[in-house]
């Protein structure tokens, strides 16, 4: 599987990296999740969103619209496209800024921009970041065919984790993260996507043996996602956040049902950074 992240411009100089994207995804037999990830105005703040300075404006009636649109113009153009497999309408939006009741009638209408042209295509709906129960996105009836619920699964980014040695970032894996996995597998709606985890933590001096527990963790615990898992990345300068390092070196072994040939869809092979500036 090959995820493009798309920042939004107001003009489209990354059509041709789509192009070439799924033509590769063709040749190799892979599938592509095209993500929105920066939308018009920032919707958590952050750098890989577009925000200048933090500000987080996209839950604005005119940053929706300009949103819509480009989801509309994704799905006229791919969604029937075979090489697809779906199109997430938002990638992290902030729970400290964007109000589910901005979100959901958003995704709702997303949902049905990308239904318009195609009754296949997997429609995924990321959740809001800043620890909000992922069973929000469940209750909201964004959808009913062929919907997905996208999980951040990270270590980091949260003073919680700060203070956890090997064993407790382990254990977290296995007694917070499982049951959830579990129960929202359970439910009947959207298959869940672990969308990206990384083999790295807050800790320093962390043996290789520590490493490989951890991600023995992660695989067994993400594999049991009804719609698999994605790594972030397949490759990267910081080495624990490079999957193939991390497989060549002996610091991520074993793994999940998803990494046996015929799950392969399942697993990032790809992942493609647009950067720009918004203009």
């Amino acid at each position: 599987m090959i995820l493009i992240h798309l920042l939004h411009l107001s003009v489209v100089p990354w059509m041709p990296w789509i192009e070439h994207s799924t033509g590769h995804s063709r040749i190799y037999g892979l599938k592509c999740i095209i993500d929105l990830h920066a939308a018009p105005g920032s919707q958590n703040g952050m750098e890989h969103s577009a925000s200048r300075d933090g500000s987080v404006d996209w839950p604005s009636a005119a940053n929706i619209e300009k949103t819509l649109d480009v989801i509309n113009f994704l799905a006229q153009r791919y969604a029937n496209n075979p090489r697809l497999l779906g199109i997430e309408l938002l990638n992290e939006p902030s729970a400290g800024a964007v109000p589910l009741d901005t979100l959901a009638p958003y995704y709702k209408t997303g949902y049905q921009i990308v239904r318009s042209y195609s009754d296949n295509a997997y429609v995924i709906f990321c959740q809001r970041i800043g620890n909000a129960d992922p069973m929000e996105l469940y209750q909201a009836d964004l959808g009913p065919i062929n919907t997905v619920v996208d999980l951040h699964y990270y270590n980091l980014f949260d003073p919680f984790f700060e203070k956890l040695n090997a064993t407790e970032n382990i254990q977290f894996v296995y007694k917070n993260r499982m049951p959830q996995v579990q129960t929202l597998n359970k439910v009947n709606g959207p298959l869940v996507f672990i969308g990206e985890w990384v083999n790295e933590w807050n800790l320093t001096g962390a043996s290789q043996t520590e490493y490989q527990l951890f991600g023995k963790a992660q695989l067994e615990v993400y594999g049991e996602a009804s719609f698999g898992w994605s790594y972030w990345t397949v490759r990267c300068n910081s080495v624990h956040w490079d999957y193939e390092w991390n497989k060549r070196n002996g610091y991520l072994i074993g793994g999940s049902r998803l990494e046996r040939p015929k799950y392969m869809l399942l697993v990032a092979g790809c992942l493609i950074y647009l950067l720009s500036i918004l203009t």
